[in-house]
Parts: structure tokens; sequence; C-alpha cells
């Protein structure tokens, strides 16, 4: 097994990971034997081993899974006729109902295994699995389940990033502060400042936002009842601030400059032009079959659930790294904007969550599909809200927050 990092970085990224989880617990707050499911792919055992170790001091209740190699993904999806392809094992939905958190640890060693399986193949497993994740987002609501993320380098990564494996990791450990003597102290710094923001967007009476850059001319409906969200642990590194918007008023061009790896396909340069809430025109520099075979996964996946810009001040990813986890966290020069085509975000609603039912969602615009993808600008950019009352406001211009 490879060590990209020390075994003091691995122990810092592991308290950094199970502070997340805690953090992301936004209603409630773990207690003694608490049901954490561990899962993580088998290159990131270095870090998976140091946070199992923290979590049982913790007195958690434990349950790992390791994710099959790549290379059984790519046999199931080519040979599992339609009734696999659907299948959900019995006891799953039991399962998901009893968990009270999910750390991910990712450290994908192919990233094209999947580039000659037919996408609706893939959708068809994943519209079949939609229903799971819905059980673990009502626990959510519900302050009885978080999650958090994050990635372990490998060599599949950095080669697909251009990078050498030594700075990729490098770029690992400067968003996530492992060379810091106390990253978790880092990071709550980080995230009050982030949420501060975050507050202020919330408290502006904004009705429109108005996306320019040299290729895009795009606007979305914030919506009623809607607030944004900064460092929720969710995610590691998560520089983001973000709102899942009322889709039904989408309009404009977005373009994605940064490129994205999804289900074995590389994308570059995606190019969307949304009318009356949705997706009518979708291509790409390459990968624009795939891109429309994704929109059409289900009637939500042609819409957005979310949107999200990120300062530069704060983050430290200065390069393309071949994940989105990163890649929508980038800072580099002029930070990013992102959208992301498909299922919105519950906890961006300023109602009581137990109160968000399927219904309340439909009736507010919030976005339902079994798609979630992430697509990232990077270009100079001006964001300007227009207020309930038709005054405008610049709220972001040349990589950060006009806060």
């Amino acid at each position: 097994m490879k060590m990209f990092f020390t075994k003091t970085q691995n122990e810092k990224y592991a308290d950094v990971m199970i502070w997340a989880l805690q953090t992301a617990r936004r209603n409630g707050k773990f207690k003694p034997y608490d049901a954490v499911l561990l899962r993580s792919d088998l290159a990131a055992l270095p870090l998976a081993r140091a946070v199992y170790g923290k979590l049982i001091a913790l007195r958690y209740n434990v349950i790992t899974r390791f994710n099959a190699p790549e290379a059984f993904s790519k046999e199931f999806y080519q040979r599992a006729d339609d009734k696999q392809l659907a299948f959900v094992a019995a006891g799953e939905k039991e399962f998901q109902g009893g968990i009270n958190g999910l750390i991910s640890l990712r450290a994908p060693e192919d990233l094209t295994h999947l580039k000659s399986v037919d996408p609706a193949r893939i959708a068809k497993s994943a519209v079949a699995h939609k229903p799971l994740r819905e059980i673990l987002d009502v626990r959510e609501q519900k302050g009885l389940f978080s999650w958090t993320l994050c990635n372990y380098p490998t060599e599949e990564l950095a080669k697909r990033a251009g990078l050498s494996v030594k700075e990729y990791a490098g770029q690992i450990a400067r968003a996530c502060f492992l060379n810091e003597k106390d990253p978790v102290k880092k990071w709550k710094e980080v995230t009050k400042q982030i949420t501060e923001i975050g507050a202020w967007l919330s408290s502006l009476p904004i009705r429109t936002l108005h996306v320019e850059s040299a290729h895009m001319d795009f606007e979305v409906l914030l919506g009623e009842k809607r607030k944004f969200i900064a460092g929720g642990g969710c995610n590691v590194p998560s520089f983001e601030i973000f709102t899942s918007p009322d889709w039904r008023g989408t309009r404009g061009v977005y373009f994605a400059d940064l490129s994205s790896y999804r289900s074995g396909n590389y994308v570059k340069g995606v190019r969307l032009e949304f009318k009356d809430g949705r997706a009518v025109k979708a291509g790409a520099e390459q990968g624009g079959e795939f891109v429309r075979k994704m929109l059409a996964m289900d009637r939500g996946a042609a819409q957005i659930g979310e949107f999200s810009l990120t300062d530069r001040r704060f983050s430290k990813i200065t390069k393309f790294m071949a994940d989105i986890l990163y890649d929508e966290n980038f800072g580099g020069k002029f930070g990013n904007c992102h959208v992301a085509v498909g299922a919105s975000y519950a906890d961006t609603y300023t109602g009581a969550q137990d109160k968000l039912t399927k219904a309340v969602k439909e009736k507010l615009g919030f976005n339902d599909s079994s798609l979630h993808w992430d697509l990232i600008n990077t270009e100079d950019k001006k964001v300007t809200a227009r207020l309930k009352d038709g005054s405008l406001v610049t709220v972001y211009e040349k990589g950060q927050f006009k806060y």
C-alpha cells in the first residue's frame, strides 16, 4: 500500500474528517454508540485505518465497507441485465435507516473505466438506488444523520490532472490544512469567516443572481424561503457558499471551462442554454453526447439544483484536480462559480426541515433528480444580485465576495 502522506498527516486528516462529520450534524449531536458507516476505496486504507481508530475511541459503533475495484463496476455495467441494474439488496433500506453518520474516503485508481458503457445503463441503476439516498436525506433533515467525504491521492488522479503524485498530494495537504499544527482549529477559523459571508448573502432580499463572464450570461431565480450555506462539513475541503435556487427561473447561457470526469467519461467545455428553467441546448468541446444523455436521465436532470460561489481568498486549490470535490472548490486567480444540474439540497430551505415535504419542495421549485453534477467556471466574472425592490448589488467580482 503506497503512502502519499506521513503518519502524522493521516492522523491530522482523520481528525479533520471526524470534525467535519460532527459539524455536518446541524440539527443534533452524536452520542456514544451511534452507528457510523466508514466507506472507503482500497487505496485510501492508510487514512481509513486512522479514521477507524479515532471513531472507536469516541465510542461510536463503526461499520466498515470497502468499495469494489473499478474493474468490478465495469463488469457490472457491461454484463448486467435490466433486473440486475435495478437490483437493491434486501435489508439495504433498513440499513440506511439505522445509521447516524457516513464518512466516505475516495481514492479512485481508474477514472475512465466506464467510458465504453452506455450512460443509460448507469442512469438506470442510479434511478433504482435513489430511494436509498432519499432515506438518508430525510434522516439528515431530522437531525439523525450526517455525512462527509474526502479524497486520498492516487497515481491515477495525479495523472489525469497532469500533476506528479507529489504535487497532487501537496494540493490536498494545503487545501485541507494538513501541514498546519492544528488543522481542525484552522478549519474552524475559515468556516467562521465563510459562514459570515453566507449569512450576509442570506440577509439580502435577493430576487435573482446574474452571472457575467467572457462566455456566460446566466441568471437564476433565488426563490422563496432560501438561504446560503457555507462550511457545513459535508465535503472536505469545502470553501463554497451555495444555495438551491428555484429551478423554474433559470435562463441564459452557462459555460463550464473546467473539465470534468464523470462515470468514466471526460468532458470539456460544457455549454448549456437555459430557457424557462430547463437546459434546452447542451453541447461540449468534448463529450457532448455524454452530457446530453446525462441530462436525459430523468425529468429533473436538465434543471439546476445548486448555485455556488467560491472565494479565492480562502481556497488554496490552484490546479485542476480531475475530481469535482476539489474542482468545485477551486480558488486560483478568480475563484469559481458552479452550478449543479439535478438534485437540490434540502438544507438550503429556511423553514423547519421536517416540514419540507415532497409537495412543498415542488411548490417552492426545489429540483428533484437522480443526478447531481457540478459544472465549474473559473473565468473572471461579475455576479450581480437584483433585489426585490429592483435595485442592483454587486455581490462577487474578481474572484471574491464584496462583503
